[in-house]
């Protein structure tokens, strides 16, 4: 989960439990007042019908103002505008407790057939307080609702730097954060920008250097093929067409590596059947000795991929099976999405990924002509097309599998 759904998620969860805790505590506010008057209003309610039987009209008002009470005029006003929430009567005199629409709440006394609406004073401090409340809530709610823009402006930009850290980790060296931001995370994004900036230029010098050198191999190496064609047969003319073989092949691997991690490289995307990918990597090889591979095609499924880089993946598997297998035939098996090689041999010492890793060989080989570019070249082919290279060991078998989607 990314951190600005954690963010929107918490203030998500911030402002319903501040407005559930808001609702919550309006409603034992309400609550406790409405009981505390109720109960006071009966209270009193005793004393003042003492005062209301004996039409003692002095003593009344003066007991109303003591207990902090004060009399209503308007009294049709609250009567229509108000619910009755509580109520006794007997024979002689009767009280009613009425909460007006605006939370206010009013005794009505009747002694036979006098009446009186009375309303506590204090309950205007009370509903200011509650309006209090009511207010401060709706402060807490919009400095919630600052802090989680503040949140989302402050870790915005962390959004920015990691689309280009991807851009940078996908090939796009030139990919920089661009964010006015001043703070730790400005540091954090300059920092990045130095770096990569470094980076690419290591990056760039290599590619250049490893061309170069790739190009400038290329002449030489021809050259010497021409001229060692005009020397007599021997041993040391045969040791010496080894050697610059080797030579143009490893040139050839790298400057391939190289194509392949270049920013510009992309795949040219075709479709072909198993078939026509085995036919164009044995074409590569040029075996003169046909028994030496045998073709099992058990689903001749077709592949989306560039067929020129695939066919060089499979063919420097064909070519490692020929190399370090210990018995031939070696095997082109293609089934279910796979296409595997296998070669008799001992197991692998050590995982295939360590076998990836440029210029890493078996000890097993029965001709240690390798320079151990051959499978580093077919992972990143491999990766570049998101498809997926695996190794089994099974009846004596090493067993390589590209496995297409």
């Amino acid at each position: 989960m990314s951190i600005f759904n954690k963010i929107i998620i918490l203030f998500v969860i911030s402002f319903a439990s501040m407005i559930f805790v808001a609702n919550e505590t309006k409603k034992l506010t309400i609550d406790t007042i409405e009981t505390a008057l109720i109960e006071k209003y009966i209270h009193v309610s005793d004393d003042l019908f003492v005062y209301f039987s004996d039409n003692d009209i002095k003593k009344l008002e003066k007991k109303i103002t003591a207990l902090h009470l004060k009399i209503i005029e308007d009294e049709k006003h609250y009567i229509e505008k108000s619910d009755v929430v509580y109520e006794y009567s007997n024979k002689l005199s009767s009280i009613k407790i009425l909460k007006h629409e605006d939370d206010r709440y009013i005794l009505y006394m009747k002694y036979l057939d006098d009446e009186i609406f009375l309303i506590d004073k204090q309950q205007s401090i009370n509903f200011e307080e509650r309006e209090f409340l009511k207010y401060m809530v709706i402060i807490n709610i919009f400095i919630v609702i600052a802090l989680f823009i503040i949140l989302l402006k402050m870790t915005y930009p962390l959004k920015d730097i990691s689309k280009t850290i991807k851009k940078f980790g996908n090939g796009q060296y030139c990919a920089r954060i661009k964010t006015k931001c001043k703070a730790e995370i400005g540091e954090v994004a300059n920092t990045f920008n130095s770096m990569a900036e470094n980076i690419e230029g290591l990056i760039v010098s290599r590619q250049r250097l490893l061309r170069d050198i790739g190009h400038e191999l290329k002449t030489p190496i021809a050259k010497s093929k021409i001229a060692i064609e005009m020397i007599e047969d021997s041993k040391y003319k045969k040791i010496l067409n080894k050697a610059l073989s080797q030579i143009d092949d490893m040139t050839s691997e790298l400057l391939y590596i190289e194509k392949l991690n270049a920013q510009q490289s992309k795949l040219n995307i075709g479709t072909f059947n198993t078939e026509t990918l085995i036919s164009e990597s044995l074409s590569k090889l040029f075996i003169e000795d046909e028994t030496k591979v045998e073709v099992i095609i058990e689903s001749n499924f077709s592949i989306k991929a560039d067929i020129n880089y695939l066919s060089i993946a499979l063919k420097n598997l064909i070519d490692n099976a020929l190399k370090y297998g210990t018995q031939l035939p070696i095997y082109i098996v293609a089934k279910a999405k796979s296409i595997s090689v296998k070669s008799k041999g001992k197991e692998l010492e050590k995982p295939l990924e360590f076998f990836c890793e440029a210029f890493t060989q078996g000890d097993n080989s029965r001709n240690q002509s390798g320079y151990g570019l051959g499978l580093s070249l077919v992972k990143r082919i491999i990766i570049k097309h998101n498809f997926e290279l695996s190794y089994e060991y099974e009846n004596g078998f090493n067993v390589f599998i590209i496995t297409t989607r």
